[in-house]
């Protein structure tokens, strides 16, 4: 005869509780203290005792599973994901296991019902949504959640008046900062490349932490040292040969991005500029491929671990009833060899 599997009253009877306090305690409840949780998770593993979703799922109408959805971006090449979100993505899977949620990624497929095709499908209990290409477009969609009262939680700009909850990086201040470091060396004529109009209200907010900082210094807004990029090689490349093909001097960048900065190094190198002997470059994110440019690239560094384990941990605070509110994550200066002083 085959040993008898353990029960959730099996677990209950050697803790001491009920049998409801085991499930809550197992579902990661907040009505359950830590000590008890703990006690009745190690007993669980004692006992070899494994979690039948199925049925837990009828009885919870929950799937224990969160969407995470992506952003198509087409000027990353054939990943179509930005390598800063990669990092970002391996943080939300870690804090969402360690509370025992799977995540199901895909990429946003711009539906007209995001909510029927996850919540009331009863594939995810809630959605948390990375990257957004045109930020107004974007918002249009976020309404429709609220709307239907989704449950839902964005990595993107925190602004006035916009739907839904959002964690973001502190923009203004990181490029503020970057900004101030090049003037401290002793650069004045600094370009900003990356997009500024309302569909990118991130690079945005780069931008006018970077006027902040000239203009704390005595400098003049120049808007011939601004060019539109996107976050792409490519597309920092190409921005960096307009603004030398129309004689704009510079003497340091503030990419909007790494990989924009990264663009903006190949298109000075192929001219023969020296980095950071004749023009200095600072990036903003700090994707692992920048500490491996060369020079390396100094950047702005967002905390893309402790933004992954806040969006899921916000997120289940939401999906449990709690009302939340938007807030922005301190950003970090990284020095690398891009940056030199001046002579």
């Amino acid at each position: 005869m085959k040993d008898r599997k353990p029960t959730s009253f099996d677990i209950a009877y050697k803790a001491g509780v009920s049998q409801a306090t085991v499930s809550r305690a197992l579902s990661d409840s907040p009505l359950v203290n830590e000590e008890t949780k703990q006690r009745i998770k190690d007993i669980a593993l004692e006992l070899n005792y494994k979690v039948d979703k199925n049925a837990r799922n009828l009885r919870s109408q929950k799937t224990r599973t969160i969407a995470l959805l992506l952003n198509e971006d087409h000027g990353t090449g054939d990943s179509l994901i930005n390598p800063f979100f990669l990092s970002m993505v391996a943080s939300i899977i870690r804090a969402s296991a360690t509370r025992n949620y799977d995540v199901l990624i895909s990429f946003q497929q711009f539906s007209d019902d995001w909510h029927a095709d996850y919540e009331d499908a009863n594939r995810a209990d809630g959605i948390i949504f990375l990257g957004y290409g045109d930020y107004t477009t974007y918002v249009e969609k976020l309404n429709h959640l609220d709307e239907q009262d989704a449950h839902y939680i964005t990595w993107g700009p925190v602004l006035p008046g916009q739907p839904g909850v959002s964690i973001g990086c502190d923009n203004f201040s990181g490029a503020k900062k970057a900004t101030d470091h090049l003037l401290g060396l002793g650069y004045e004529r600094i370009a900003f490349v990356g997009g500024i109009s309302e569909g990118s209200p991130e690079f945005r907010r780069r931008y006018q932490g970077y006027c902040e900082a000239l203009e704390q210094a005595g400098i003049s807004i120049d808007p011939q040292l601004q060019a539109d990029a996107e976050t792409s090689e490519d597309s920092g490349y190409q921005a960096a040969v307009s603004l030398r093909d129309n004689g704009i001097t510079f003497d340091a960048v503030l990419g909007a991005s790494d990989l924009i900065a990264i663009g903006v190094m190949k298109a000075l190198e192929e001219k023969g500029i020296r980095i950071p002997d004749e023009i200095a470059i600072m990036g903003f994110d700090d994707i692992p491929m920048a500490a491996y440019t060369y020079p390396p690239l100094s950047t702005v560094q967002q905390n893309t671990k402790l933004a992954g384990e806040l969006l899921v941990e916000n997120l289940l605070k939401l999906m449990e009833g709690e009302k939340i509110e938007s807030f922005l994550i301190p950003a970090e200066l990284v020095v690398r060899g891009s940056c030199g002083g001046k002579a």
